[in-house]
């Protein structure tokens, strides 16, 4: 039972996300069917999406990089505080 309504659920959800024929219609190619209402008008919009795909892009594969490898060696270093077995308390 509790599959079937989280199906039905997420079915629901899911629809609800994409446009109706009339704001897909009212999209620009390559933006229709994404959401409702009209896409990007002009130039300035389209500038405006690029730079926050840059951002977030670029913000991802940072965040990525340090958490596999964070290259701090520093003895004084906060972590170490946790890391050195002569810092734990019995």
């Amino acid at each position: 039972m509790k599959y079937k309504l989280f199906t039905i659920l997420a079915l629901l959800i899911s629809a609800v996300g994409l446009a109706c024929p009339v704001c897909e219609s009212k999209q620009p190619k390559g933006f229709e069917n994404i959401t409702h209402g009209e896409g990007p008008e002009g130039d300035i919009d389209y500038i405006i999406m690029l730079t926050a795909v840059v951002i977030v892009g670029y913000t991802l594969i940072m965040s990525i990089k340090y958490l596999v490898k964070p290259k701090e060696k520093n003895e004084n270093h906060i972590k170490n505080l946790v890391l050195n077995e002569e810092n734990l308390s019995d």
